[in-house]
């Protein structure tokens, strides 16, 4: 059984049981947070598609912790006129355990 969401702009692939990190979500440590965007579900051979979103399908997880990404080095730099500019950035993410799927 696993179902596709969809969250931050992003696609996942879930299954009960999974830790995935998606992008930031406003909820705290221990909370339950429930997507409703479910693209696609599949359960016991039956593949269903949505369209957009399957109806009634929701999928519930438990907020694990909060994040930061590894840092990623913006450069640009400009030829023969002396310009250079050096930016660091660290995605925060938000770290989810899958807990059940319904629909």
């Amino acid at each position: 059984m696993y179902a596709i969401i969809e969250t931050g702009g992003k696609q996942y692939r879930v299954a009960p049981g999974d830790k995935i990190r998606v992008e930031r979500l406003p909820a705290g440590e221990g909370e339950t947070v429930t997507f409703d965007r479910v693209l696609a579900v599949e359960r016991d051979g039956e593949f269903r598609v949505g369209t957009p979103t399957v109806p009634g399908a929701r999928v519930s997880a438990r907020v694990v912790g909060h994040g930061k990404g590894p840092k990623i080095l913006v450069f640009k730099f400009r030829a023969k006129s002396n310009y250079r500019r050096r930016q660091g950035h660290r995605q925060p993410f938000t770290e989810l355990q899958i807990e059940s799927i319904e629909g």
